[in-house]
């Protein structure tokens, strides 16, 4: 089988959820014996230095990149505020990108476009024209429901009023376009069902995000007995609201009942923003070469998150790594572990201080839950046996899959 995967940012190095799910998926299926080729946008945003991709970043037949600039201009997000169009959309349309995509496709023949964004889906019609590969959609998350929770969380006012102008111009986008899928793929059994109910029609699979679970080893013990990590992409503006909201709301409540305790903080594209709240309890790593190991050297993982949407992998890998994970209600969706058992939920300042309280109160509990959190992703996010199941979608609807003619 040749799958073609369309990103739209390189996915290496693995310090975020979505270069980290986009590369695992495409290894596992090779080593169920496809093909995989990748044609990514290389952007300002996240740019990597290709020639300087490491030995074992080798699980590609062909790797194909274009640069392009996708910084936010002011200018244009105003000028969007007239057209009908998403804005965020239009800041991933490249016409060297369509070219790159025309010329593999004459140059190749697959059986599966795997799109990793529903911000390259615009270029649906370009891979009709040139290929009758199954086209397939991995939706890592819900991009308005995304817009729409942070809007909810924002006082009234223009930023409120925008967030939610951006809401409605991507969901009118993404209904637009699910109508050209082949194959919807999504990362959690809630987002399918919304999908569903918003609509959606075509072939469907669930296929979470898998780890590969031999780069986790637990680690049960701590030095740092009274500290908290926090990690993230901190160019992702839930994760921006998430911490600034925990550092502001929780810490002050519980430095007062813990002296010792200090906020480690690491995230890719840390702004400044962020740096400016570091104290003597708050330290802000800002990026870390190594983000296991980051994890591993404290013994609970905070994800307060408030306006997601998908899946965290970050939860994923606190967990895989035995680490006591506090996160929200939200911040668990799709990750279906239990409060008490495998992770501590809290959902308000009060919250977060009884459970990181209960923890540092008993340190038995943080080994436990630690434990029971490591069995819990060995058992239902293993990426061969997740992998597995998508090959077998690929491999029941390539047969029926009819070429097009035209856009549908």
């Amino acid at each position: 089988m040749k799958i073609l995967q369309l990103c739209k940012k390189f996915p290496y190095p693995l310090k975020d959820g979505e270069s980290i799910a986009n590369t695992y998926i495409s290894k596992s299926l090779r080593d169920l014996g496809c093909e995989i080729s990748l044609l990514a946008m290389n952007t300002t945003k996240h740019y990597v230095d290709i020639s300087k991709l490491p030995e074992d970043f080798d699980h590609y037949t062909n790797i194909h990149h274009v640069e392009l600039d996708n910084h936010i201009s002011y200018i244009d997000a105003f000028k969007y505020l007239f057209k009908p169009d998403s804005y965020q959309v239009a800041r991933f349309i490249n016409s060297n990108f369509e070219k790159k995509l025309i010329s593999i496709l004459q140059q190749d023949k697959f059986d599966v476009v795997q799109i990793e964004s529903i911000y390259l889906t615009s270029y649906i019609p370009t891979i009709r024209k040139q290929s009758n590969a199954l086209v397939a959609m991995r939706a890592h998350n819900i991009e308005n429901e995304i817009w729409g929770r942070m809007a909810s969380n924002l006082p009234f006012g223009f930023k409120k009023w925008y967030f939610n102008h951006l809401t409605k111009r991507l969901r009118k986008f993404e209904e637009k376009q699910w109508k050209q899928y082949d194959l919807l793929i999504t990362l959690t059994k809630r987002d399918l069902d919304t999908y569903r109910g918003m609509g959606y029609y075509n072939g469907a699979i669930m296929s979470p995000i898998g780890l590969n679970l031999k780069n986790y080893n637990p680690n049960y013990q701590n030095d740092r007995q009274l500290d908290l990590a926090y990690i993230g992409a901190l160019d992702w503006l839930p994760n921006q609201e998430g911490l600034i909201w925990f550092i502001n709301e929780v810490m002050p409540k519980l430095e007062s009942k813990f002296s010792n305790c200090k906020l480690h903080v690491a995230g890719r594209n840390t702004p400044e923003e962020i740096f400016n709240l570091q104290t003597n309890k708050v330290i802000i790593h800002g990026e870390v070469s190594d983000a296991i190991k980051f994890i591993r050297e404290n013994p609970i993982l905070v994800v307060p998150l408030f306006s997601g949407s998908g899946m965290r992998v970050k939860i994923l890998e606190g967990m895989a790594l035995g680490k006591v994970v506090i996160t929200t209600t939200l911040g668990l969706e799709g990750i279906h572990a239990t409060h008490d058992r495998e992770v501590l939920v809290a959902d308000s300042p009060e919250d977060f201080v009884a459970q990181i309280s209960k923890c540092f109160n008993n340190p038995n509990l943080i080994e436990q839950i630690g434990m029971n959190a490591k069995s819990f992703i060995d058992y239902n996010f293993d990426n061969q046996d997740i992998a597995k199941e998508l090959y077998n979608k690929y491999v029941e609807e390539i047969p029926k899959h009819k070429p097009h003619s035209q856009i549908v």
